[in-house]
């Protein structure tokens, strides 16, 4: 049975795509429809929704991965647009995980100034992440998503049978997500998910469900990340500048895997400032040591971690801003922490919060 979460400009359906994709696509019978795969979901997704499209579908694959979530990238996917004449009646189908989503609906939205797209995530990430919201972009100078656009798609089509094929670690990644949700917004889903164990959780939907429903909350309320929305950054603030500068090095780190180093430290940071208990930090350090097998970050990074923080968007001058939470299922905005500290912070996540 499909669930259908309604937005403000478009809906998420969570369930079988059987159900709802095929009636979607018949307002698109006479118009080309293209499909944007990378090499991973060229092979173990399309299939599924290959009956659900028309004979004459037209096919854009992209390599996998962060690293090639770049310009270089995008020129490829609006030539290929270019060549088979896709115009602005037209539609485009992302399907694939973070990284073909932001970048496919960032293709769509400025081609021709904009044509229709519509996303099928394929990875728990992309499911509870990436599917509200209309963030969309691509990483610039090592920068995560630091050109992008806010654009909604036209419908979101989240099929748990995906989840079959993806990898443990892809999934484990995709969990970081669903644990932030929780430590922001909702205590109930926290102590739901902390008895949760990934490898052998078969149903996911419920799971999904709860944790999409605390980001349509948060974005209903603050569509453009004026205010509240900066919630969502819990965790991400101190990830991504140890993602982005782990990306092109050996031992890479996955985003849900970066981002639970920084829900570690940025619960330090929460604790440290008074609004987590003892308690309650001690138990999301152990639950995401016991998930994640936490490793120490590298102290000879320090400062290119440093470094694209503060290039981050949310930023400015010397100050570096994070969400932080406390008690669990609440989140206090615009908390400013210099330079120095930050520092302190990382050195302390090596040296006592992994011991």
């Amino acid at each position: 049975m499909t669930e259908i979460l309604a937005l403000a400009n478009y809906d998420v359906f969570v369930g079988n795509c059987k159900e709802s994709l095929s009636g979607f696509l018949s307002n698109y019978s006479h118009r080309k429809v293209v499909v944007l795969t990378d090499e991973h979901t060229h092979t173990f997704c399309l299939d599924r929704i290959r009956p659900l499209l028309p004979a004459d579908i037209l096919e854009i694959s992209i390599p996998a991965g962060e690293v090639h979530k770049d310009l270089n990238t995008c020129q490829f996917i609006w030539g290929k647009l270019l060549e088979f004449g896709v115009n602005r009646n037209d539609l485009m189908i992302n399907l694939g995980g973070g990284v073909v989503g932001d970048m496919g609906g960032f293709c769509a939205s400025t081609y021709k100034r904009g044509i229709d797209f519509i996303q099928i995530p394929t990875t728990l990430l992309s499911m509870v992440d990436a599917s509200i919201g209309g963030k969309l972009g691509i990483d610039f100078n090592g920068v995560k998503n630091s050109i992008g656009v806010f654009k909604d798609p036209k419908a979101v089509f989240v099929d748990p049978f995906f989840l079959d094929s993806l990898p443990k670690r892809e999934l484990r990644s995709g969990f970081a997500e669903i644990i932030k949700h929780a430590l922001i917004s909702d205590e109930i889903l926290w102590r739901q998910i902390s008895s949760i164990n990934i490898h052998t959780e078969k149903n996911w939907t419920p799971i999904i469900i709860d944790s999409l429903k605390v980001k349509q909350k948060i974005v209903a309320e603050d569509p453009y990340e004026k205010g509240i929305r900066k919630a969502l950054n819990f965790g991400h603030t101190i990830g991504h500048g140890i993602e982005g500068v782990m990306l092109h090095r050996e031992n890479s780190l996955l985003h849900g895997e970066a981002i639970a180093i920084g829900m570690a430290i940025e619960s330090w940071l929460s604790f440290h400032k008074g609004f987590l208990s003892e308690e309650e930090f001690i138990s999301i350090l152990i639950f995401l040591k016991r998930t994640f097998a936490l490793q120490p970050i590298r102290e000879e990074l320090i400062d290119d971690f440093i470094l694209l923080m503060k290039n981050d968007k949310k930023n400015e001058s010397d100050e570096i801003h994070f969400a932080v939470i406390g008690p669990i299922g609440k989140v206090h905005v615009d908390f400013v922490r210099d330079v120095p500290f930050v520092k302190k912070a990382l050195e302390i996540f090596n040296h006592n919060l992994l011991q």
